[in-house]
């Protein structure tokens, strides 16, 4: 038996064959470009061909493994064709006169490097996404993309480290199990593993050796611990945790259906977080109370402008309707920090988690924020819906809230428009908040902490 130590980012136990995925890559030579013009067609051409099959993964992973993931590939394949980073390539190639696979792969070195710099943690994992967006250019330019095709049997996927595209093209039932020697928790090839169910570990001391290859191996993504061809004790250990994990799957399935009840007869009501309306299937499905959270920004992230009050209406009046009277708590407009968005042209911070974000923007810009609350309002009237307000700091600013609050009402019934009156809350996420939490309850029906 070998013993291989690692960092579990997606809880489950698994075990089977291991199979060692090796990219295909091309070399690539700073050689100089006989025809310049040609090779910015052959570019072209291949931010195309990126593009298309980037939204094909982005239908596979919204079947598979709901619709945030799903919007990753949709922003990958927008970002194949975003003005720094295609100007970088042009710059590259105006300069040295080389080859566009040369430019290619400078371009995806600098800007992975800049995010990889970069201090938080999240946007440190977004080099991975940009290195992913650059092979892909490469493959299709080389004719050398990987293929994720040959698993014949449900197997282990040992990798030096593994993309979010290369992940999803895996098929879900052939896909036991993630191990990478490099990666990091805030991946999204992790993201993507603990929204699969896909049980996987990263920065496993391991040498991907070719001998290993069909060994039968035991991952455990809650510890980071791999068995190659475990003893018996050992096996015998891993296996009866793989089925404590079976029943208490098992058992949450049981729970369908029932009271939400603790164990002393304390009713409660247990709710889901929702990232658009389509994820209301899964709410449904898996028995949710209501939805405490609706993430409302995802209007915003899939548009290239400021979403319409009528498409805002449409989207939280399906959710309300949808969910049938149970209760849906939408939160508003939470844009800024790792959530930018082009057409807000809001300006670099150094704390932008703290900073000109969330209710902030809101209460600068109350138009936007005018038309949010006049699309909720009017949604109200086919559900149960309810608001909430992130990121506050003050009372002063939840009085404002319910002024313009007022001014929308007052709109909407000059122009008959039918709305119900709703609960209004706030998110208690800042120090600032908790500070005056107090007075908050004050002012609010409810709180998100």
């Amino acid at each position: 038996m070998r013993f291989i130590e690692g960092k579990g980012v997606s809880k489950g136990v698994a075990s089977g064959p291991i199979c060692f995925f090796q990219r295909s890559s091309a070399t690539i030579t700073d050689a100089p470009a006989a025809d310049i013009e040609v090779e910015k067609a052959r570019i072209a051409a291949a931010q195309e061909k990126s593009a298309a099959q980037l939204n094909a993964l982005a239908d596979k992973a919204r079947a598979e493994a709901g619709d945030e993931t799903a919007i990753l590939f949709e922003t990958h394949a927008l970002f194949v064709e975003d003005e720094d980073y295609v100007e970088c390539i042009m710059n590259e190639l105006e300069a040295e006169q080389c080859n566009i696979e040369h430019a290619v792969q400078t371009a995806g070195i600098q800007f992975a490097e800049m995010f990889a710099n970069m201090d938080d943690a999240y946007m440190q994992g977004r080099a991975a996404d940009v290195r992913d967006i650059s092979e892909r250019l490469l493959g299709i330019l080389g004719n050398t993309q990987s293929s994720t095709e040959v698993l014949k049997e449900p197997v282990v996927i040992a990798a030096e480290d593994l993309a979010p595209s290369e992940t999803v093209q895996f098929e879900k039932d052939k896909l036991l199990a993630i191990v990478t020697r490099q990666g990091s928790a805030n991946s999204h090839t992790a993201i993507l593993a603990r929204t699969m169910d896909i049980p996987a570990v990263i920065q496993a001391d391991m040498v991907l050796d070719p001998e290993y290859d069909g060994k039968y191996v035991i991952v455990d993504g809650f510890t980071g611990e791999i068995y190659v061809d475990p003893d018996e004790e050992t096996r015998k250990r891993m296996e009866e945790k793989m089925a404590e994990c079976m029943a208490e799957k098992e058992l949450l399935q049981e729970q369908k259906g029932k009271e939400d009840v603790t164990l002393d007869g304390k009713p409660l009501k247990l709710y889901a977080n929702i990232g658009n309306p389509s994820d209301v299937a899964n709410v449904l499905k898996n028995d949710a109370r209501g939805i405490g959270l609706f993430r409302s920004e995802f209007l915003y992230l899939e548009s290239s402008d400021f979403p319409t009050e009528e498409d805002q209406f449409k989207a939280y009046k399906a959710v309300a309707e949808n969910m049938a009277g149970k209760k849906v708590i939408i939160r508003t407009l939470d844009i800024g920090a790792d959530k930018t968005v082009d057409y807000f042209n809001l300006d670099k911070e150094e704390n932008p988690a703290m900073g000109y974000r969330a209710i902030r923007i809101c209460l600068k810009q109350p138009e936007i924020f005018k038309t949010q609350l006049r699309a909720l309002y009017r949604a109200s009237n086919y559900g149960q819906i309810a608001i909430m307000f992130p990121m506050i700091t003050s009372v002063e600013e939840v009085r404002k809230i319910k002024e313009i609050v007022e001014e929308v009402k007052q709109e909407l019934t000059e122009l008959s428009v039918p709305f119900k009156e709703v609960e209004l809350g706030v998110m208690i996420e800042t120090p600032a908040a908790v500070m005056v939490s107090d007075e908050l309850a004050e002012e609010v029906d409810f709180f998100s902490i």
